[in-house]
């Protein structure tokens, strides 16, 4: 006769919901958002399907309809003009650049959205790299200087974080020194603190026109920087430089390929940890759907549940919006 019976718990939804570990609700998504310059311009991205690049007027509105639907952050990136593009960045700490006055139409008009810019220069670059280019090399601490103007920038603008993605050596503390000596001591740190050389970021770099350019002077992948996707105790010594230098929350970086380091890094600390289910994963899931191979809406719920069980509290994803209306039904 068998006594115990993990099946008693499982015999209809009811009872499911009660004893349920996870549940995925709109508080944990941000959603990473596309900005170009115009007014009422709208462009598809092709490799991504529902996902565009918006002038800041529509960007606003799709703000407004996100923190409708209950998502309360966003992650802002820029598409920058060819022109604006050189070998310092200058242009990322315009205080009347394309990213402050998004931050700033943003606030405005909904001032209880999470604004978290994206702080990295290769949107910024003619190299299309993360950092500043010398002698055929990224260098650091001169990238991290600029990284620092940036981040100081985009609080004067009205962010509430800044999420540094470059993955320099010590930014981190050079990020927090500035902004503690700008007065900027209750703007927080997003640390892309494990980010991986992905193969899944190539729908990103298209929509921003960010990869690396084809140069013989210059590295052809941003391989230098960031992490060997083959090491995983790697990832906690990055983890833990980052905490000590001042980090608010902990970023892994790509999600559904990395959940070992998800759960591994929330072993290991009590930061809050955010993934981002990056451009990759989603182009993924949208193809499988649109040939009919997985159910869209089953497939965006339980991926992202997954972040959440593997240790997550915040989730940067393209399914926000989408997965927001699943959840509000």
């Amino acid at each position: 006769m068998i006594h115990s019976r993990n099946r008693r718990l499982r015999v209809n939804e009811s009872i499911r919901s009660l004893v349920r570990e996870n549940v995925l609700t709109t508080d944990d998504f941000v959603m990473p958002i596309f900005v170009m310059e115009g007014e009422n311009k709208q462009e598809a991205i092709p490799s991504m399907p529902g996902i565009f690049r918006r002038s800041i007027d529509l960007t606003v509105k799709e703000c407004k309809e996100l923190f409708s639907l209950g998502v309360k952050a966003v992650n802002l990136y820029m598409k920058v003009s060819e022109h604006l593009k050189d070998n310092t960045g200058k242009e990322a700490w315009n205080k009347d650049g394309l990213m402050q006055r998004t931050i700033k139409a943003i606030k405005d008009a909904v001032p209880g959205m999470i604004i978290m810019p994206d702080v990295a220069l290769d949107p910024y670059s003619i190299y299309g790299h993360d950092g500043i280019i010398e002698n055929g090399k990224v260098i650091n601490d001169a990238t991290n200087d600029a990284l620092a103007r940036m981040s100081v920038s985009h609080a004067e603008a009205g962010a509430d974080l800044v999420a540094p993605s470059d993955m320099m050596d010590g930014r981190v503390q050079v990020i927090r020194e500035a902004l503690e000596q700008s007065g900027f001591t209750d703007v927080g740190i997003v640390s892309y603190a494990a980010k991986y050389a992905s193969s899944f970021y190539g729908p990103f770099r298209s929509a921003l026109d960010s990869a690396p350019k084809d140069d013989m002077e210059i590295p052809k992948d941003k391989k230098t920087y960031q992490m060997d996707f083959h090491n995983t105790r790697e990832a906690l010594n990055e983890v833990f430089k980052d905490i000590d230098e001042g980090a608010d929350v902990i970023m892994i970086k790509p999600g559904l390929p990395y959940l070992d380091i998800v759960s591994k890094v929330r072993e290991a600390i009590d930061l809050p940890i955010a993934v981002y289910n990056v451009s990759g994963e989603y182009a993924m899931v949208k193809a499988a759907a649109q040939n009919g191979w997985l159910d869209n809406d089953k497939t965006i719920i339980e991926s992202l549940t997954c972040f959440k069980r593997a240790g997550a509290n915040m989730i940067f994803t393209y399914f926000a919006k989408e997965a927001a209306v699943l959840l509000n039904k």
